[in-house]
């Protein structure tokens, strides 16, 4: 099968994509897309007692209205079980996007994201479905998986359960841009948190009997970026980088309420990349270290410090296939069919792939015309589009 015999129907892939891209679904509300997926999964074929959701909700840290969407397509042929994801959700910023059609691109109205991350994805698994089901085409058999809040923590990916994928042995991603990306690994990532907590004083009248909370953690950043565990990282035996996102008070809150008060607490929150897992810990726990440091910086008149009190927890691990992994050969042969040479690449973000790779699912990530994403100039690459709904039918039944 090549470009010309593949039997994409390019319209109903188009409307499948400005329908879902109509559906607002941010992070942690993903019940209405799933519906709406459900739906059109039905139209197009597929049994409704094929649709299922897991429970992955109930274990997620954060209010998530429904579980990762799991969709069982019975081979055709024999064959190892194929794993196709996305995921359902988007940024908050997408709330409220009306998309519209400019020439190749679908764009939002400018006030809004669009979603394209990852509703892309998701209406081209709905394609393949659609496509292997009209069309008669023989092909293993298949899952498809749409995952919940990823674009808040990866949490749909991360709790999953593998045993629900019915044996999946290789999965291919729809998340990215250039369908002549193939995305084979990428960073792990940990967020570390530090509460400091000193001591009140009156600022003009007794600054000394205070502990500035404020203080340590500012001594604390630049002890951090003096030992050079901020920003971009590069030491002897590893490299990554690192950002502090937080730094403020109590219950999202500023760090002090009036300039004559010393500030008695602060919370900083940051995270810490790298592709070797135990190198972004090292860069977390440099931070860790920096702030006790900066805690015996800044003693009261008495000699007392402020606590410190620094966690860190793994966000997602990282990963790496290899040229000679089956879903990556799988993947490029079908690319290379299409004309496409294939863009080997490695992330420096976090993807579902992480997790579904720590899960024992080897995971590649192909693209499908997002671009701009998280921004209000974001769009939809319609030439890219059709490209990534090809390579994932022809992924989908090429044959071993």
């Amino acid at each position: 099968m090549n470009d010309r015999s593949i039997p994409l129907d390019v319209a109903a892939a188009e409307k499948h994509l400005m329908d879902f891209l109509s559906v607002e679904g941010i992070t942690g509300e993903e019940a209405n897309i799933a519906a709406a997926v459900s739906k059109a999964l039905i139209a197009a074929g597929v049994p409704a007692d094929a649709i299922r959701f897991d429970d992955a909700n109930k274990r997620i840290p954060l209010p998530t209205q429904t579980g990762n969407l799991i969709v069982d397509l019975p081979g055709t042929r024999p064959g190892p079980r194929l794993l196709f994801s996305t995921h359902l959700d988007t940024v908050p910023l997408c709330a409220g996007a009306k998309p519209r059609r400019e020439g190749d691109r679908i764009v939002s109205d400018g006030t809004t994201a669009l979603g394209g991350d990852a509703r892309t994805g998701v209406a081209a698994l709905v394609v393949v479905a659609e496509t292997l089901l009209k069309h008669g085409l023989p092909h293993p058999p298949i899952t498809l998986l749409f995952t919940v809040r990823e674009e808040s923590g990866l949490h749909g990916a991360r709790e999953l359960d593998p045993a629900q994928l019915g044996g999946a042995v290789m999965c291919v991603n729809i998340d990215g841009q250039a369908s002549s990306d193939l995305i084979v690994g990428a960073v792990g990532q940990e967020n570390w948190e530090v509460e400091i907590t000193g001591k009140a004083s009156h600022a003009g009248v007794a600054p000394e009997k205070g502990i500035s909370a404020t203080l340590v953690g500012a001594i604390g950043l630049t002890r951090a970026r003096e030992e050079g565990w901020f920003g971009k990282v590069v030491k002897p035996d590893g490299r990554g980088t690192s950002n502090v996102g937080i730094f403020g008070g109590r219950d999202g809150g500023p760090a002090g309420d009036a300039t004559n008060v010393v500030t008695d607490y602060a919370f900083i929150k940051g995270e810490a990349r790298s592709p070797e897992a135990s190198f972004a810990v090292r860069i977390a726990d440099g931070f860790g270290r920096a702030f006790e440091q900066a805690r015996t910086e800044v003693p009261d008149d008495q000699g007392g410090t402020a606590e410190v009190r620094f966690t860190r927890k793994t966000s997602y691990p990282p990963f790496e296939l290899t040229q000679e992994s089956p879903v990556v050969m799988r993947v490029a042969r079908a690319m290379k069919q299409l004309g496409i040479t294939p863009n080997y690449q490695f992330s420096n973000g976090g993807l579902d792939a992480n997790w579904l790779d720590k899960h024992g699912i080897p995971t590649v990530t192909i693209g499908a015309g997002q671009a701009e994403i998280h921004t209000i100039k974001e769009y939809v690459n319609l030439p890219e589009f059709e490209k990534g709904c090809r390579l994932a039918i022809l992924a989908a039944t090429i044959e071993d």
